[in-house]
């Protein structure tokens, strides 16, 4: 796996929302790294663009220079605005590269179910699976080819296949993703239409019962 150079830039650590919203106003990304092996913890600045494009690389480990000292990372995590869906913070994890991680990695379905074709649903139960590996074995995503799922059929964590290296974390039924019927949304709004129906038949039947007794009387 190719290196890949992040530049940041040190910077003050406040909780002043004027000082973070000045750093976002000049494209910056206020972010916080952290050490593998201590509880040091380093606020740090990156370009939007800079991070954009490492974001964009094959990369899952990255070097930085923060505290003057040259480090491998790991994105932690990305928090994005509600609304916007901006980037507005990360944090970054150093790693070692001969050291195993556990994080968790995206989940990418391939193929065409044999089930969705004949007018099954698709469920998506996870996005994401945690791994275990080396910094370098880390992957881009998990692959999952679901052709083969009729309707009624369902992958578990259990069968899926991963490369060298690289250990699946959870319990082995954990469900991952599945093939069922349709709900039959329209059967029952028929069923719920036929009673309201009735109900307001009912109702008038009973209003002209009772202007007919009051007219005999």
């Amino acid at each position: 796996m190719q290196d890949y150079k992040i530049e940041v830039k040190k910077r003050e650590l406040s909780s002043k929302k004027s000082f973070v919203k000045e750093l976002r106003n000049n494209g910056d990304i206020p972010g916080v790294y952290y050490s593998h092996d201590s509880k040091e913890s380093l606020p740090f600045a990156v370009s939007e663009v800079v991070l954009n494009e490492a974001l964009k690389s094959d990369s899952q480990v990255y070097k930085i220079n923060v505290g003057s000292k040259a480090r491998d990372v790991i994105i932690k995590s990305v928090q994005y605005h509600p609304i916007s869906e901006k980037m507005i913070h990360i944090d970054l994890y150093g790693v070692k590269m001969d050291t195993m991680v556990t994080l968790k990695v995206p989940m990418l379905f391939i193929g065409q179910s044999i089930g969705v074709k004949e007018g099954g649903v698709l469920n998506q139960n996870l996005t994401e699976i945690e791994v275990t590996c080396l910094p370098n074995n880390i992957p881009q995503n998990i692959e999952i080819d679901i052709t083969d799922l009729n309707i009624g059929d369902a992958i578990r964590l259990e069968q899926l296949k991963v490369g060298e290296g690289i250990e699946l974390v959870g319990e082995l039924d954990l469900l991952i993703a599945s093939v069922t019927m349709p709900t039959k949304v329209e059967e029952i709004v028929e069923e719920v239409d036929s009673e309201m129906i009735e109900e307001e038949t009912g109702e008038e039947s009973t209003e002209d019962s009772e202007s007919t007794e009051e007219g005999s009387a």
